[in-house]
């Protein structure tokens, strides 16, 4: 009884908030404590993402140099990031989510993921500065660079400490909850696969294709030269930081189910054309001729599918999750989406390499099969078939309440 009585509290108090946001047009800039408080979230919060962004980068972009080598030292470091990168991951995701002003939640979650890219434009721009180094210092420079993201959290963090005290007797009585509270009802299990499969889709989209092995895609091409490489891998990056950007600050103006439906579409049709465009290059390469157009064309669509991808699983994604999950286990949540999202980027990152050398261009068309297409629309369906309007934030509650008693 106890637990729906407040249920029905929070349902009220959520209601005045939203009430109380609404009426406000002041903007957030114009607020010393929001001013200060989102200058602290950037380096703190957000600088997780811009650290897998620049370790992320640096597989596909130390591939692309001449004088890349795989020793043991980068392998053990990856094998400690690989640990550490999800777990800040979601702390940092949901103490935004904790701290954001009502008004600026979604956007501010929506940025979370963009700021991957100013990691990846910087490991990228690093690595193609060092390219001409002929050693192996031209790798092992950009590898030792990856601890600056770091110590610029570290440095903010205890500035940030003081912001999070108020919340602290809420962790401590959410720490009493288990893992098997998720599957306690039927509107927490509905999350449950919700996630898991939201994990799984956000990898198995191709983007780890284009994220790490971008060099082997245009050796297929005919595309060697590494300088050439390295430049459209740069720019690549610069374009999905645009993309994300603008999509992040439009996140409030459409509905979840639109943008997702939309992002799903967008990348079935560019896969499509991207397959066609690689046939036709690679066979004429290994006719011993060249189809320039075909290249360019892989190119083009290359490109097209960061805002095709940006559209739904980089900018909905933590905002999503945030409105996903109850307060007490929204932590548990996102660990969920990490662990499989981590799942699926393992098996990828060395199932591709596999594919591209054994199947060639056929290994693109994996990525838009039709019966997996179709799961995948009937995934987003579930994810956002809650009513949502443009603009605001709504929770699965709607559908079923996190905890219930029977009275």
């Amino acid at each position: 009884m106890g637990v729906i009585s407040r249920q029905k509290e929070t349902g009220v108090s959520d209601a005045v908030l939203t009430d109380i946001v609404e009426k406000d047009l002041v903007p957030w800039y114009k607020k010393p404590n929001l001013r200060i408080l989102y200058f602290l979230l950037f380096p703190t919060c957000m600088g997780v993402e811009l650290t897998s962004g620049f370790d992320s980068q640096l597989i596909n972009a130390l591939q692309l140099s001449d004088y890349w080598k795989a020793l043991g030292m980068y392998i053990v470091a990856r094998m400690i990031l690989g640990f550490g990168i999800p777990t800040c991951i979601v702390a940092g995701s949901s103490l935004i989510g904790e701290l954001a002003y009502p008004k600026e939640r979604p956007i501010m979650t929506s940025l979370f993921n963009v700021s991957y890219f100013c990691g990846q434009i910087t490991a990228a721009g690093i690595c193609f500065g060092t390219n001409h180094i002929q050693s192996d210092w031209g790798w092992r420079i950009p590898s030792l660079l990856q601890i600056c993201p770091s110590l610029l959290q570290i440095t903010f963090v205890f500035a940030e400490m003081a912001q999070i005290d108020a919340t602290l007797k809420i962790e401590f009585e959410s720490s009493k909850r288990s893992w098997m509270d998720l599957l306690g009802t039927a509107g927490m299990r509905r999350r449950v696969l919700i996630t898991s499969f939201l994990g799984l889709f956000t990898q198995w989209s191709g983007n780890t294709l284009i994220s790490y092995y971008l060099g082997d895609l245009l050796e297929m091409i005919g595309w060697s030269d590494s300088v050439v490489k390295q430049k459209v891998n740069l720019v690549n990056a610069c374009w999905s930081l645009v993309g994300a950007l603008l999509v992040a600050l439009l996140v409030r103006r459409f509905k979840r189910r639109t943008m997702y439906l939309v992002c799903v579409c967008a990348l079935l049709t560019v896969y499509i054309a991207w397959t066609i465009s690689m046939e036709r290059a690679v066979t004429a390469r290994d006719a011993g001729g060249e189809n320039k157009a075909a290249g360019w064309a892989v190119i083009v669509f290359i490109f097209l599918y960061s805002p095709a991808y940006n559209i739904g699983y980089n900018a909905l994604t933590y905002t999503y999750l945030i409105e996903l999950w109850p307060y007490a286990e929204r932590s548990r949540g996102i660990s969920l989406f990490q662990l499989f999202g981590r799942m699926a980027s393992f098996f990828t990152t060395f199932v591709n390499p596999i594919g591209l050398d054994g199947a060639s261009w056929k290994y693109l068309i994996i990525f838009e099969d039709k019966e997996l297409s179709d799961r995948a629309v009937i995934a987003v369906e579930k994810v956002v078939h809650h009513e949502d309007m443009p603009g605001t934030s709504t929770h699965i509650d709607d559908i079923a309440p996190a905890h219930t008693s029977k009275v």
